[in-house]
């Protein structure tokens, strides 16, 4: 890792102690001689605007503040490490406690850089209007919307039919987002660094149950029967409407969301049991 020069820190809004925590590591990296500023995670586009010269992003909230601090380098290739303090922080490289010392570490050169896949849909309105396309780290859903029922989702792979769904939706997931949504949907946990992705139905009803591994090459086109509004969702926090008749194909992205890491590559396995009891006790807590 080159020298850090200039970092950006961006902070979950809502959770006081990460806007407090982000002001005292702001403080700790200036007196390191860093030139330091700080925003809110939930403001993309002032974020954007300054990651041009910023070497290093740094997240402070859990795994939703670094899905969106993903958005914000999009491109760029800015390196991203991030403080947890949600519940689980299977993206997080640092604890609270750990955080300063961790810095201190990265700081002086440690560290290695994930380099983690990334999904793109292009989503095609029933109206034939102008294509627009987004990108995720985690997970592109197609789902119901605000009324309860079933949706009919044709899915072609390849440009070849695969099959029809009745269904409350379907998941496209990247190996990092395996062990979100996908894996309370019933799908696989995949290594991290897998090329990869999964192609996840959400409740099918008679339908082909089974999570499918797809190749990175592989392309899914996604067309949406409804006479209610569905939804797509990118992350879990960009949500579009979209009508019946709309068509969303997704493959993998030209983009890759780039991780500084100081812990070392194999410890995916050995925290995956604990952070996996720490969402089953957060569910039942």
């Amino acid at each position: 890792m080159d020298k850090i020069k200039t970092a950006g820190i961006l902070y979950h809004p809502m959770i006081v102690p990460a806007a407090v925590l982000a002001q005292g590591l702001a403080d700790f990296l200036t007196e390191r001689g860093v030139n330091v500023w700080l925003g809110s995670s939930w403001e993309a586009e002032k974020a954007r605007a300054r990651i041009p010269g910023t070497d290093l992003l740094l997240t402070v909230g859990g795994d939703g503040t670094i899905l969106r601090s993903a958005q914000v380098v999009i491109g760029a290739g800015t390196p991203v490490i991030g403080v947890n303090l949600g519940h689980l922080g299977f993206m997080t490289e640092f604890s609270e406690t750990e955080a300063t010392k961790g810095l201190d570490s990265m700081l002086s050169g440690e560290g290695w850089i994930d380099e983690r896949n990334m999904l793109e849909a292009a989503v095609q309105p029933s109206d034939s209007g102008e294509c627009r396309t987004f990108y995720a780290l985690n997970d592109i859903v197609v789902a119901r919307g605000a009324v309860a029922r079933v949706i009919n989702i044709d899915i072609a792979i390849d440009g070849a039919k695969f099959a029809n769904y009745t269904a409350d939706g379907v998941i496209a997931a990247t190996a990092t987002g395996s062990t979100g949504y996908s894996l309370a949907a019933g799908g696989p946990i995949m290594y991290p660094q897998s090329e990869d992705f999964l192609f996840v139905p959400i409740l099918p009803h008679l339908n082909f149950p089974y999570t499918l591994v797809l190749p990175a090459k592989a392309s899914v086109g996604i067309h949406v029967s409804t006479p209610y509004a569905a939804t797509l969702s990118i992350d879990g926090h960009t949500n579009i409407p979209l009508s019946s008749d709309s068509t969303v194909t997704v493959r993998q992205s030209v983009y890759k969301t780039r991780f500084l890491r100081i812990h070392p590559e194999e410890s995916f396995f050995s925290t995956l049991q604990q952070k996996l009891k720490g969402k089953r006790d957060a569910v039942s807590g």
